[in-house]
């Protein structure tokens, strides 16, 4: 390598960080608002370097004036942020799960801090957002973010149109599949709610004088979050291949 820089590899290197800051801005648990800028900054910057010999023939030339460097810099923003907003918004499974599941456990009313949103939710909520992270990592699914990204550079190349048509479809189908996952995560204690309240209504009408609410409240806790811990396992793979085969839509480019 020279020891300098020409203005072309600035350049490249300028179009290769845009994108790519503007990704793990997004990214699930990098992106996260406790992570310093600092840190964040820094894989970027490794992650723009590690890739530029791989991405560099898909970038344009240098422009000739500033207006159209500044274009295709917010361009390549713009896509950076789209594509991680696609990813991030798979995580509303996990969001949708806790709270269907703290509704039918009568632990809606306790709010927490939930450090992967910006505003509180319920407990259940925070935890299987933490939990699916943790999950992402641990099975190594981060690295089909790194093949993600170069993948991005066939289905997005700089040098073509931006496909805003083809995202909007898939920004819904995606927000779409999420909502209906987070239901069927959430299914066993859908079921378990419908048979424990069928039955605490009846000997409501059969004991008038008893006080169902009474009893009622702390067995659906109970039961509620020992089917919820059961179902744990099931409901943590369900979810990693489900997100898997949506961050195979930009590895798969890379692959191919």
């Amino acid at each position: 390598m020279d020891p300098w820089a020409t203005s072309d590899q600035v350049w490249q290197g300028a179009m290769i960080f845009a994108r790519i800051g503007a990704v793990l801005l997004m990214l699930p648990g990098v992106g996260e608002s406790y992570v310093p800028p600092r840190i964040r900054l820094s894989l970027a910057l490794v992650v723009s370097l590690a890739l530029w010999p791989v991405v560099s023939d898909a970038l344009p030339a240098l422009p000739a004036t500033l207006s159209g460097m500044a274009g295709w810099i917010i361009r390549e923003v713009i896509v950076g942020l789209a594509i991680g907003a696609l990813l991030r918004s798979f995580l509303t499974a996990l969001a949708t799960a806790g709270e269907i599941v703290a509704l039918q456990t009568t632990l809606s009313f306790a709010q927490t801090a939930n450090p992967m949103q910006a505003q509180p939710g319920t407990t259940i909520s925070a935890f299987l957002m933490l939990f699916g992270t943790t999950l992402i990592f641990a099975t190594n699914t981060h690295h089909l973010f790194i093949a993600g990204l170069v993948g991005s550079y066939e289905l997005i190349a700089p040098a073509k149109p931006l496909v805003t048509g083809d995202f909007t479809s898939l920004a819904v189908k995606t927000l779409g599949d999420a909502f209906m996952l987070g239901v069927q995560m959430s299914a066993p204690l859908l079921v378990f709610a419908l048979i424990f309240n069928l039955a605490s209504g009846l000997v409501g009408r059969v004991m008038p004088q008893f006080q169902v609410f009474f009893a009622a409240a702390p067995l659906s806790i109970i039961f509620g979050l020992s089917i919820f811990a059961m179902s744990l396992g099931a409901l943590g793979t369900v979810f990693i291949d489900r997100y898997r085969d949506l961050a195979r839509i930009f590895a798969g480019a890379a692959g191919g």
